[in-house]
């Protein structure tokens, strides 16, 4: 893919650019955009009276300290190194990724200042498949994700780890092809790539990516389920929808009437006068988390082509402008209510699932002819209750905390990277609970002696291939797993 100017990357192009593996260059456009700005802010350093944040001053609250003109590239150096200060788990290698590739588009906008060879350099890395090891806590989200940052820099200056052959390699172990020559950062370039939103909005792409395959996946798994607990027709008419006039519900119920379209199940004469609200209001509730992803999407697509660098250059209208556009409060805020909104997704799954074995409309208890004996499909419940209550403490927002660092001066963080690694575990747990509704609904059907729609039965029939219908009890873990990721893949 070759980043071109004022060409807008969003979240389908960068998973497409990701999944095929596509190899990134620069217009020529893009490159004569940047080298006129470095050139710019090679000549405004050689007056040097004036101060320039970070440039040619110290960092945070030594911003008042000046450098001499004959320390500013060691000035870079060390602050990449310092700020290398990220702990607990690793950040899975294709978050890494997207982070180098947003970064890799920020820098390219043409405000940073950096020369054309370090965004060469990161380009190289790229399309060489050696991403930098990065460490999930040490952000706060405000002036920066710096922590994270600083370890994705590492490399470009011969230090830290990569990701090589799957392993995590020091970058002074890799063969020699693939150890370039280390880059003297220049005045501002160590600055330039620390700051930005790039690690929290990574893990937001991320994020959306996965979130839209699991909505897809739960209106069809909720299909199979109005089918096996026998429910009505009624609650999933266009006209209900139409009166209300959300669109999020408006899809869902569509989405629903699709998948049931042709079954024998959902045509046959209602006993029960209503159904509870775990099926009854799916529409509404898968449809509040789709219209909440859409709004969290037209956020991240701006902060992907967005100028989060501080201070940011502007060579046409000469001026070096310091101010705080590596504040993440916009992702912060959206990461949170992600999370927030996916949750429900696995809180009315579970429900759904919890109603299936609870020996009603004509299935046995547990979905075993054997009950006593055999357990059935107890405890696949309690993991996914497990779940549920764990999401709803991941779901306490990381956006509304903030906590004073270097030494007051900033003094308003966003903990954008919180939420963002919290949201993560939410999206995995979303897509378990979701699994073991599938497992559920799967074993339910067994029971049923009429067949649900064609299209339906073609799934449960792909996803029975994976995970049997437990006739007798066996260890359920690995069928657990395995229901995972056929939702991951529908």
């Amino acid at each position: 893919m070759t980043i071109r100017e004022n060409e807008q990357l969003s979240i389908s192009i960068i998973e497409q650019v990701i999944q095929q593996n596509k190899p990134l260059s620069l217009s020529d456009n893009v490159r004569a955009r940047v080298a006129k700005c470095r050139k710019f802010l090679d000549q405004k350093l050689e007056d040097k009276d004036q101060q320039f944040y970070g440039i040619n001053t110290g960092f945070g609250a030594l911003c008042n300290v000046q450098i001499s003109p004959d320390q500013i590239q060691e000035l870079q150096h060390r602050l990449v190194m310092s700020h290398a200060c990220g702990t607990g788990e690793l950040v899975p290698e294709e978050i890494v990724k997207i982070i180098l590739l947003l970064k890799i588009k920020n820098l390219s906008l043409g405000f940073s200042g950096v020369r054309l060879e370090l965004i060469d350099r990161l380009i190289w890395f790229y399309n060489n498949n050696l991403y930098p090891v990065l460490f999930q806590q040490g952000s706060l989200g405000a002036s920066g994700d710096l922590a994270p940052l600083a370890h994705l820099s590492l490399p470009l200056i011969g230090l830290g780890e990569v990701w090589y052959k799957n392993k995590r390699t020091p970058y002074n172990d890799l063969p020699e092809k693939l150890q370039p020559k280390a880059l003297q950062l220049q005045s501002k370039e160590g600055l330039a790539l620390l700051n930005g939103t790039q690690f929290s909005t990574a893990y937001a792409v991320w994020s959306i990516i996965k979130a839209r395959k699991l909505m897809s996946s739960a209106n069809m798994i909720a299909s199979l389920s109005i089918d096996a607990f026998d429910c009505r027709p009624e609650p999933f008419d266009k006209r209900l929808h139409e009166v209300r006039g959300h669109s999020g519900q408006l899809e869902t119920a569509a989405s629903i009437r699709k998948w049931l379209d042709g079954s024998v199940l959902i045509s046959q004469t209602k006993h029960a006068v209503q159904d509870p609200y775990a099926f009854r209001c799916i529409p509404q509730v898968h449809g509040a988390t789709k219209d909440t992803l859409e709004y969290c999407s037209s956020v991240v697509n701006k902060e992907v082509n967005a100028v989060t660098d501080n201070p940011t250059i502007f060579p046409d209208s000469d001026g070096i402008l310091s101010g705080g556009n590596f504040h993440a409060q916009p992702i912060a805020l959206i990461l949170d209510f992600m999370a927030i909104a996916l949750s429900e997704l696995a809180s009315i799954s579970e429900r759904r699932t919890y109603q299936l074995i609870s020996g009603q409309r004509g299935l046995p208890a547990f979905l075993t002819a054997e009950s006593g004996l055999n357990s059935g499909l107890m405890i696949p419940q309690y993991t996914a209750a497990s779940i549920v209550s764990q999401n709803k403490q991941l779901c306490t927002p990381a956006s509304i905390d903030s906590i004073v660092s270097s030494n007051g001066q900033e003094d308003h963080v966003s903990m954008a990277a919180n939420a963002g690694t919290k949201l993560l575990k939410v999206v995995h747990n979303v897509a378990q609970v979701l699994g073991i509704e599938l497992f559920t609904v799967s074993q339910a059907l067994f029971f049923r002696t009429d067949p649900t729609s064609p299209q339906l039965c073609s799934e449960l029939d792909r996803f029975r291939s994976i995970v049997p219908v437990v006739i007798k009890d066996r260890v359920l873990h690995t069928d657990l797993i395995n229901a995972k990721e056929f939702v991951w893949d529908l």
